[in-house]
Parts: C-alpha cells; structure tokens; sequence
C-alpha cells in the first residue's frame, strides 16, 4: 500500500480545514426585527399585501417549483396550514419563478396546495435582506415581528417546535386581554 507523500497530505488537510471552516450553505436564526411591508400579485393577478396577514402568525416561504428542497416542503406546510389555521396560523408562499404565474398556478393544483401563494420580485427579495438561496422561510409573529429565519428546507416537526409556543404565547395574550374589564 502506498501512502500520499507529505505535500499530497499537507494539501488535503488545508482543503479539509478550509471547508470545515466555511460557513453553512443552510442556515436557523431566531431573530427580532420588524418584518418589511410588502405587496405583490397572486397567481390569479389579484393584490395580496402584508396587511392582509396583521395579526396572524405567517410563515413566508420563498420557493420556485424547480427546487428540489421547496417542493418536499410543501406537504408540510399543507399540514401545518391545515392544523393551525384556525388558531391563526397562515402560510404563504413567494414564488421567485421566472416563467409566471400559470406555471405556478399549475404546479399548486398539482401539489394541492392549500394556502395563498403570490409571485415575488427583486423588491421583496431585498426587503427581506436578500434571499440567499431557497426555500428560505421567515416566520413573522402576529405582531409583524420576524421570529426566525431559515435557509434551506426544515422537517414540518422543527416548524412545529418553533411555531407551538408563538401560538401558544397568542392564546396567553387573547385570554388576558379578555380577562381586563
């Protein structure tokens, strides 16, 4: 058995480094800042703007229907909506598809989609602080507060870990508030 002489090793553990040392392609940050104002067409071409959401619990999914990773999202986020959307839980997803809204249209028939989904733009990219990659999903609170932000897809379980106690702490506010004369 020959071994790699010690230039071949010196090489392979500097490329080992460099990419332990690299920063992750997906990524989970819980955060806190005002989610952006946003308005953009669905794909039946009617206005649909954030103000429309005030006071739900959103998870905004920006996808396109040629990624692998958004499309295996999907079912899960037909049952969260289906779960949680009486206790004021809506999804929504920005579609970054260049082709339009009669591919996307299609696809959601397809995939028996169950929530709202508009077309996004350069400008809601940026508003958001740049989409680095999809899916990324932000889950903004009833109070249009970003709560997390995640690149690269999530098992629904983890959303459901992240989204239980936002629900939770909603129901706490919504019974005290009944509690004041």
């Amino acid at each position: 058995m020959k071994f790699p002489d010690r230039a071949t090793r010196f090489t392979g553990l500097a490329f080992l480094l460099a990419v332990g040392m690299a920063p992750p392609v997906e990524g989970s940050a819980a955060e806190s800042r005002p989610a952006p104002a946003w308005q953009l067409k669905d794909v039946d071409g009617n206005t649909v703007t954030s103000d429309q959401f005030k006071g739900k619990l959103v998870v905004l999914d920006f996808w396109a229907t040629w990624c692998a990773p958004c499309r295996a999202e999907i079912p899960g986020y037909n049952e969260l909506q289906k779960k949680y959307g009486k206790e004021g839980l809506v999804v929504v997803g920005v579609s970054l598809d260049q082709e339009g809204p009669a591919v996307v249209k299609k696809f959601m028939a397809g995939q028996r989609m169950n929530y709202p989904v508009v077309m996004g733009d350069e400008k809601i990219v940026k508003a958001f602080g740049g989409v680095e990659g999809i899916p990324t999903t932000f889950l903004i609170d009833r109070n249009g507060v970003i709560r997390h932000r995640k690149l690269g897809a999530m098992p629904t379980a983890d959303y459901e870990a992240i989204l239980k106690p936002l629900l939770k702490e909603a129901a706490r506010k919504k019974e005290g508030a009944g509690d004041n004369p």
